[in-house]
């Protein structure tokens, strides 16, 4: 079940704005490889998918403070992205419970939410209008959003000719102008020049002043350790350390 801030009753600390309790996600998956659609579709009208239970995540349960930058770290399919999902309500749990309160901007993967037939300023006023902005809303932000990208004459072309890294930068731009609670972060940091990377760390950093919370998702180390207060370590779904960002990160990279 996820709840948000309109509950009154939860029986949360003030200063906390997500909490994870017992949080389990469960996939069911087939026990054979099919590799045709239309093989699929016969043995499905016929009932003979034999599925299995996949657990992408198992028994989690930790709080995030308000201003807190939050890291998650771990190998590929340790769980990380199907916990930013549940933080950012585009699942819900198979068990236990997610809290959540306040406004969430999730950027969880490159072009997420973007049309790829229309331009980049299009893609934009898109965005806004899908978070519940005005046009008139969207064009103060405007300037704003395409200078901090960086982005030059390419605002005004398709968005399917951008790179990954155009992409993400745009996605972080139009992201981090919302006035959110919850920023939620997945690897869009590793993407760009030096100097577009030293802007958003900027970013964050003063949104972070404000009070704003982040939860972040990257294999780079170095930014886990420069940006978080604190990590948690997953693996196979399951919490292997939380603590202070340093520890989590030197035991983590000691365990490897």
């Amino acid at each position: 079940m996820v709840d948000s801030n309109s509950n009154k009753n939860l029986m949360i600390d003030n200063l906390e704005v997500i909490r994870l309790e017992d949080v389990g996600v469960r996939y069911r998956v087939p026990s054979e490889r099919i590799t045709h659609f239309k093989e699929y579709a016969i043995r499905w009208m016929q009932r003979r998918i034999r599925q299995r239970d996949f657990w992408a995540l198992k028994e989690i349960s930790f709080s995030i403070k308000q201003g807190e930058t939050f890291g998650l770290i771990g190998p590929n399919g340790a769980g990380k992205s199907t916990t930013l999902k549940l933080i950012a309500r585009v699942f819900r749990p198979t068990t236990g419970r997610v809290v959540v309160r306040g406004v969430v901007a999730p950027l969880l993967e490159f072009g997420a939410g973007f049309h790829p037939e229309l331009t980049g300023s299009e893609n934009i006023y898109l965005n806004g209008a899908v978070m519940g902005f005005t046009r008139r809303e969207m064009e103060s932000k405007f300037k704003r959003i395409v200078d901090f990208a960086e982005l030059g004459d390419f605002i005004d072309v398709p968005v399917r000719t951008y790179s990954s890294g155009m992409q993400a930068r745009l996605g972080f731009a139009v992201a981090t102008d919302i006035e959110a609670d919850i920023l939620i972060i997945d690897e869009v940091l590793s993407v760009g020049d030096e100097g577009f990377r030293r802007k958003s760390f900027e970013r964050l950093e003063g949104y972070r002043r404000k009070g704003v919370t982040t939860v972040l998702v990257s294999h780079s180390m170095d930014t886990i350790k420069e940006m978080c207060d604190r990590a948690v370590w997953l693996d196979h779904g399951q919490i292997k350390m939380i603590g202070e960002s340093d520890q989590v990160v030197n035991a983590y990279l000691d365990g490897q």
